[in-house]
């Protein structure tokens, strides 16, 4: 099975952290999995950074341009991680945009994964009808799961789409603006977090966007499964540096 699977198994609420690969120095990578999966972290999403980051805001944005003038690139990022799977067991999932993936080309990027030990694939800018076509096949015979997105905006037929062609978990946009924009959830996340809940969909969801603290991450959670927090976690990383990790986990579970 899946890690992703065993672990969404798990009577608990999941914490999910996001961090930019090569940010903020480039060898930092394995370092900030290792220290996260010690501190309790449940999944991790590894950004592959890219030059045209549409779904990200600024704090996403700039770690992402760092990462890229430290030299972090695909190939980079799959020689960084090629022994991870000996010092860490949770779940790992590549976060990206198609164009570094199909640059790579789209059959050696999940080769590669499957064999550095990938769980699953977040491509915001690959639509469910192409990947369905074109890439499913490719994602399958390589272990990996491929989770989509959807937002408040998402309709009713739309999420029923994704709910089936889904084997994971669902990510679940808070809000329709970029990350690290909000903080906080108001009534208009609320009564969609309530709206999705009712949809009794076969696949749990984890929700992003706008969770930085204990607060808002138990508010994503009342109706879901876990919570990714990403912006935050890279402004701690670039006040801080990658030490502190743990200060970090226990502002968000103490």
């Amino acid at each position: 099975m899946n890690r992703i699977n065993q672990k969404l198994q798990e009577d608990k609420k999941l914490l999910s952290i996001y961090f930019t690969a090569g940010y903020p120095k480039l060898n930092d990578t394995v370092k900030i999995i290792q220290d996260l999966e010690k501190n309790g972290v449940d999944m991790i999403e590894i950004g592959l950074p890219f030059s045209d980051p549409l779904a990200d805001g600024p704090t996403i944005q700039d770690s992402s341009t760092a990462a890229l003038k430290n030299g972090m690139t695909t190939e980079k990022l799959f020689e960084q991680l090629k022994d991870i799977r000996k010092t860490v067991s949770i779940p790992l999932i590549v976060m990206g945009y198609f164009n570094p993936m199909l640059q790579y080309g789209v059959e050696a990027f999940c080769a590669k994964c499957h064999e550095i030990g990938i769980d699953g694939i977040i491509m915001p800018d690959l639509p469910l009808a192409i990947y369905q076509e074109h890439y499913q096949a490719i994602f399958e015979k390589n272990g990996l799961i491929n989770i989509f997105l959807i937002t408040p905006q998402t309709d009713e037929e739309r999420i029923r789409q994704i709910d089936a062609a889904s084997k994971g978990f669902i990510y679940m946009v808070s809000t329709a603006s970029v990350t690290g924009s909000k903080s906080g959830f108001g009534n208009e996340q609320t009564t969609y977090f309530e709206r999705i809940a009712k949809m009794g969909l076969s696949n749990p969801q984890i929700v992003g966007f706008g969770i930085k603290d204990q607060e808002t991450f138990q508010q994503a959670t009342k109706m879901t499964k876990g919570a990714i927090i990403g912006s935050a976690f890279i402004k701690y990383l670039t006040q801080n540096g990658i030490n502190g990790i743990n200060d970090f986990i226990k502002t968000i579970r103490p």
